[in-house]
């Protein structure tokens, strides 16, 4: 049977806020109605204590549709997202009520978001981060380069990594801005789960040079898990929303 299918309460027994399960209850079964699901094996994610699931960002529409993969594999993530939508009615309420993690981007304060991040690993949670920092703008959808805040969150903390890729929500609502969704024809929200990053070699380090390499892994597991997916070969460069074009990728220990 496909997981998607199943009740909530028997997918994710796990004790989370009411409004948490009442809005995974109410969403998982509209993404259900209106979208197809094609999960892979999620063997890879650790049933239970602290986790950095890592993904790439494609859509505003992939959050929701990543939080029903994780949810109905029971999980509960602690989404990272710009503290912008807290000013938002509503959306910033729910925000709050379901535990999720405002980042002020593009700030001297956007680092102060990896210490709740921080405290939720410590606390055996999910803690989801689009390591892109914003949808790609890659021409043709593929990862970007990565922010530095999965990479520091991985190295103080220690825990596993684990690289999620996706495709599909794109279909529904496309480019960076917020649009009314397209459900029709259905479109299939696709997901699969890598292994587990290992960044042991650079555990305890701090330094530029160690969050790059770290970084690096990141996108290059995503990557290759997205390119699966389309059937298509990645290209070999990979934007840079600095250069705002496609950069070389330095080897690993460069």
């Amino acid at each position: 049977m496909n997981r998607a299918q199943l009740p909530l309460r028997e997918a994710n027994p796990t004790p989370v806020q009411p409004t948490y399960r009442r809005l995974a209850w109410v969403g998982g079964g509209l993404l259900r109605l209106l979208t197809r699901q094609d999960w892979g094996p999620a063997d890879n994610l650790p049933a239970a204590g602290g986790v950095i699931v890592v993904a790439n960002h494609i859509s505003n529409f992939d959050p929701a549709a990543l939080a029903q993969f994780l949810i109905w594999h029971g999980r509960w993530p602690r989404a990272l997202g710009k503290a912008d939508l807290w000013q938002v009615p509503v959306i910033g309420w729910l925000a709050t009520q379901c535990g999720q993690i405002p980042v002020e981007r593009n700030t001297a304060r956007a680092g102060n978001a990896l210490v709740p991040a921080e405290e939720a690993l410590k606390r055996g949670e999910c803690v989801l981060i689009y390591p892109e920092g914003t949808i790609t703008a890659d021409p043709d959808g593929w990862p970007m380069t990565a922010h530095a805040g999965a990479a520091r969150l991985a190295l103080s903390t220690g825990c596993p990594v684990v690289p999620i890729g996706q495709w599909g929500a794109q279909q529904v609502m496309g480019g960076k801005k917020p649009t009314f969704p397209t459900f029709l024809p259905r479109s299939t929200m696709t997901f699969r789960v890598g292994e587990p990053i290992d960044v042991a070699d650079l555990a305890g380090r701090t330094d530029r040079a160690a969050v790059l390499e770290v970084g690096r892994r990141i996108m290059a597991s995503i990557t290759a898990l997205v390119a699966g997916i389309r059937g298509e070969v990645a290209p070999a460069e990979r934007y840079d929303l600095r250069a705002g074009r496609r950069v070389p990728q330095l080897p690993a220990g460069d």
